[in-house]
């Protein structure tokens, strides 16, 4: 929105000394966006001033046409003596009133005006455009033609306004009444603490049965429509300066006079009119809603097909309006033939929803729409249709008849209960009751009560819906800025659960284990899973699709973290990096059983469990996962070693690292699981509640899936349950006790069938050695056919035992270690080797 200066000062009696940057900050002190403050005229310096064109001489031998003119400009080039001046424009002639700048002056941009010889004749100024003097666009192109009233010599200046602010105001969409004159003098006079002239408080004509005859047959759409007519205009009145300039100003192109003079009022009240051509309007004027298929041709001369949910205008013909968007071609006032001699006002309240679907259902967005769908003040339809009548009869001649139609949907006033204190709980300042009723009073509202206030909303305020909002308006216009700075007091004895301190232990753990963190978008592709070669009842097909995805190739929730992790291993090895340990822990989505429509907490009071658990019923079940991926080296080669590269065991020992952060013990067994290779995949599981339950898998990828998404050879993933390791755990790990006593090691090898796993074997140790037992380490495997026999291998165990109070003998230690030892015999089939 454009506001002149000039032109709100009409509304409020600013300081003479204020200038449109006061006003702006005034104006953003109270929630305004001011973007902008534009001079027009700057750097301007006369003389200009109105000329009259007394000859034209048209000179020839040159490549255009030129023209020699002696123009009378009075008394001020300080003769009298008619002024020659060379112009190359051709939209004039004699008799002509003109702008003429003379030698001396200073035109906008720095362009000074001297007497020049060109053409072979010397100018002494110049005739000027609206171009030359940022009069923006007027409609026509070439010299400036005033009326004939005006005297040769008059300041131009002064009679063009040509010196002016001009505040560029961004409108949020919930301050539609800023997009008016009326709305940004009451924010201004708020501002300042001054009077408002409302120019909408004039004396309207009640409804009578003279109207033009109306009917609305959607109330819902349009609750207020107002009619009147003027007749008897001077079909060769042009709309004078003053409305010109104001309009150029604002940003609109001046067209004819009675369309002026709508555009003139919507801007000053807020309130989009529409000027019919009485003689081609047929019947009676309706508003309903269009038939599907139905044409119309609107103004801009674009024939539509409506829709059937599009609020039209109508005659006896049919539609002859886009309701609150663009009039049709077939009502025009046409102000080229200049026949227009009757005018129908229109001034009518649109519903804001439907307005708004329909300007971008046809995308053609106008003024009018761009009001509506923010929201007009339905009470000003009257004395907007009365502005305009009173400006037709003044400046066309006019005469206003008698009938006035108006209806109206009847509607109670918008009410509102808030507590006196509310304001300065939200800002956390003490208002005060007193100041509280002011700013709602400054705003439009009716205020009553003590400590609960019944406050009724101004019609011009549709954005008001809540406490909240009345809560906003007092902050406001007592100023943000005065709003003080407080760190937020939490209560004591709250900190991170359990399962937030495994996160970030997990996280940390990995971290310093080597790898590298790797945060992806949790979306996918479907295709991901024939690419991992998953079966078609893999319970990780069945995903969470979005309804507006980011991109249409990857719609669905992740149920794995693997192809985000893999993807970015791909893209950090296509750019050169080979040695490569990435994780990430995060949270993926799986579909519930049952599909649940999540409930609408309130924003007053704070949600109830029960509303918290009916809306988590709703949501995808989430648990959060841990993964891993390696490639290339895990330990590189120098001159202190060969190096190695990483390999499946790497990718369970990163399963082991936070089970130890869990404070659990993990179970890794033998395992087949898309897409890690069968060979070369483990089972992780851990004891929840007694029960065994598997949380994950580590291993290397299968050789397809590797030449399927273009890994490296030989890439190895982890990925598990946090959340299940979590219930798992026994809490916080605690701290090692340091014992004083030494720790006795034996060491012991046992022969077992090749198909045994080496976790029953050590579970069956562990159990046996008893409490004694510290710890257990396998550090040997041998599968020496000639020596251990065919489908034989060979398990070397490294024993610990340590009492908490004593020093343990050679005896029972060993006593400890044959325990166990005849323990695996039983369970496993182990048999000592020699």
């Amino acid at each position: 929105m454009r506001v002149p200066l000039s032109w709100l000062r009409e509304y409020v009696d600013l300081p003479a000394t204020e200038t449109g940057r006061d006003v702006q900050a005034k104006l953003i002190s109270v929630g305004l966006e001011v973007e902008t403050v534009e001079q027009l005229g700057d750097g301007l310096k006369g003389p200009l001033v109105v000329g009259k064109v007394l000859t034209i001489e048209e000179l020839e031998g040159f490549k255009k046409p030129i023209r020699f003119c002696t123009v009378d400009v009075g008394r001020a080039n300080g003769t009298g003596e008619p002024q020659e001046i060379v112009c190359g424009a051709r939209n004039f002639a004699v008799g002509d009133k003109v702008v003429v700048v003379l030698p001396g002056a200073v035109l906008p941009g720095g362009f000074a005006i001297a007497a020049r010889k060109t053409y072979g004749r010397t100018s002494h100024g110049m005739i000027c455009s609206g171009d030359e003097l940022g009069m923006g666009d007027d409609g026509t192109k070439g010299i400036i033609v005033l009326p004939p009233e005006y005297e040769p010599g008059t300041d131009a200046i002064e009679l063009l306004q040509l010196v002016d602010e001009v505040l560029d105001i961004a409108v949020t969409p919930d301050r539609g009444y800023a997009l008016s004159l009326r709305g940004v003098a009451r924010e201004t006079a708020i501002a300042y603490g001054l009077p408002l002239r409302d120019p909408a408080l004039l004396d309207v004509p009640g409804p009578n049965a003279f109207g033009y005859p109306v009917q609305v047959s959607e109330p819902l759409g349009c609750d207020r429509f107002t009619a009147r007519t003027v007749t008897g205009l001077d079909p060769d009145a042009r709309s004078p300066i003053w409305l010109t300039r104001r309009l150029q100003k604002a940003g609109m192109r001046p067209i004819s006079l009675a369309v002026d003079i709508t555009n003139y009022v919507m801007l000053e009240l807020g309130q989009p009119l529409h000027a019919y051509d009485r003689s081609r309007v047929q019947g009676t004027i309706g508003v309903r809603r269009a038939e599907r298929g139905e044409k119309l041709t609107t103004l801009d001369g674009v024939t539509r097909t409506l829709d059937a949910d599009d609020l039209v205008i109508t005659d006896d013909r049919g539609a002859i309006g886009l309701a609150g968007v663009m009039g049709g071609a077939d009502t025009e006032i046409d102000d080229t033939e200049g026949t227009t001699t009757e005018v129908v006002v229109e001034a009518a309240h649109f519903d804001a929803i439907s307005i708004a679907r329909t300007a971008r259902r046809h995308k053609l967005a106008s003024e009018a729409s761009k009001r509506f769908e923010r929201g007009v003040d339905p009470q000003a339809a009257s004395a907007a249709a009365q502005r305009t009548v009173d400006l037709l009869v003044l400046l066309a001649g006019g005469t206003a008849e008698a009938g006035v139609t108006e209806v109206i949907a009847p509607s109670a006033p918008h009410t509102i209960s808030i507590r006196a204190d509310h304001p300065g709980k939200v800002a956390g300042v003490d208002y005060g009751r007193e100041t509280v009723v002011r700013r709602l009073q400054q705003v439009g509202c009716d205020v009553y009560g003590q400590d609960e206030l019944i406050v009724t909303v101004p019609s011009w305020r549709p954005d008001l819906t809540d406490p909240n909002d009345l809560a906003e308006e007092v902050i406001r216009l007592e100023g943000y800025e005065n709003l003080p700075s407080t760190l937020p007091k939490p209560p004591a004895g709250l900190g991170l659960t359990d399962r937030q301190r495994l996160h970030r232990r997990a996280g940390r753990a990995l971290a310093g284990a080597g790898y590298v963190e790797a945060p992806n978008y949790p979306f996918l592709g479907e295709q991901v899973f024939d690419q991992f070669g998953l079966a078609a009842d893999d319970p990780r097909r069945r995903v969470v699709k979005l309804v507006n995805p980011l991109s249409d190739e990857e719609p669905a929730l992740r149920t794995t973290l693997l192809p985000g992790l893999l993807a970015a291993l791909r893209r950090n090895d296509g750019r050169g990096s080979h040695d490569l340990a990435l994780f990430e822990t995060g949270l993926v989505f799986h579909p519930r059983e049952e599909l649940k429509v999540a409930v609408r907490l309130p924003v007053d009071r704070r949600p109830t469990a029960a509303e918290i658990a009916s809306l988590t019923e709703a949501l995808p079940v989430q648990p959060r996962h841990a993964a891993v991926v390696l490639a290339g080296a895990r330990e590189q080669a120098g001159w202190w070693g060969q190096g190695r590269p990483a390999d499946w065991a790497d990718a369970v020992e990163a399963a082991r690292v936070l089970a130890r952060e869990a404070g659990t013990r993990l179970l890794v067994r033998g395992g087949r699981y898309g897409p890690w290779h069968p060979g070369r995949c483990a089972e992780l599981a851990v004891v929840v509640d007694g029960t065994e339950q598997v949380i994950g898998y580590a291993g290397e990828l299968h050789p397809r899936v590797v030449k399927s998404l273009g890994l490296p050879a030989r890439t190895c993933a982890m990925e598990l349950d946090l959340d299940l390791l979590e219930r798992a755990s026994a809490g916080v790990p605690k701290g090692p006790k340091i014992s004083t006593f030494p720790v006795a090691t034996q060491d012991v090898a046992l022969v077992v069938d090749a198909p045994v796993p080496h976790a029953d074997v050590e579970a069956a140790l562990r159990e046996g050695a008893g409490e004694l037992l510290e710890s257990i380490r396998l550090f040997d495997v041998y599968d020496n056919a000639a020596q251990l026999g065919e489908g034989k291998k060979s398990l070397a165990y490294a024993l610990r035992f340590r009492a908490p109070d004593r020093t343990l003998t050679v005896d029972e230690a060993s006593a400890a270690r044959d325990a166990a030892v005849a323990l695996a015999a039983d369970r496993v089939g182990a048999v000592l080797r020699a």
